[in-house]
């Protein structure tokens, strides 16, 4: 959720939520979903001082579509500043699309190709449904097979995992993400 409304970001929340999960399960993995926290870095290293093992900031949409989610096209460009920064910084980087806003093909290759210039590790894409009447309408739903490809074609940008269907949200099998990045890593992800 995002907490503007907080100097932070909410930062120190995210912050002290990995904390107390290290403390009380040592052994459990977390991913941070992250706001842009307002492309302010100093919040972004509070977070990654918690040492998740993913930090997950979904990109969402395509830059053109920006306006039509309701955020400033700088938005975008900002989003991709906090997923630099934080692999800048040794993490595991993890974003997510959503698709079916009435995109254009060659926006969906080029966000890939902006995520994968930050560094982004991992990719997930999924189906935008429509969550209340004030939100833009789906214009498309996309079939299977063009998930399938689709997925494809971010996996020739160079990620290290793609998950792309339609029910795939940022957390769906989360832990074949992580394993993904360990085992090209060939060890724990530093923070």
């Amino acid at each position: 959720m995002t907490r503007d409304d907080l100097a932070d970001g909410g930062a120190a929340h995210f912050a002290a939520t990995v904390r107390a999960i290290r403390v009380r399960s040592p052994e459990t993995r977390v991913e941070a979903l992250i706001p842009d926290l307002q492309g302010d870095e100093t919040a972004l290293g509070a977070v990654l001082e918690a040492a998740p093992d993913v930090l997950n900031h979904n990109l969402e949409t395509t830059e053109p579509m920006y306006p039509a989610i309701g955020r400033p096209r700088g938005n975008y460009r900002r989003s991709l500043g906090i997923l630099k920064a934080a692999k800048g910084r040794g993490a595991a980087t993890k974003s997510g699309l959503m698709i079916g806003l009435g995109e254009a093909e060659e926006d969906l290759l080029r966000a890939f190709a902006d995520l994968r210039e930050v560094g982004c590790d991992l990719l997930t894409i999924g189906q935008y449904l429509r969550p209340r009447a004030s939100n833009p309408p789906v214009a498309r739903y996309y079939t299977p097979a063009e998930f399938a490809s689709i997925g494809a074609a971010a996996r020739e940008a160079g990620f290290t995992k793609v998950l792309s269907g339609p029910l795939v949200r940022s957390s769906f099998e989360a832990e074949g993400l992580y394993q993904a990045v360990q085992e090209k890593e060939g060890s724990p992800c530093a923070i």
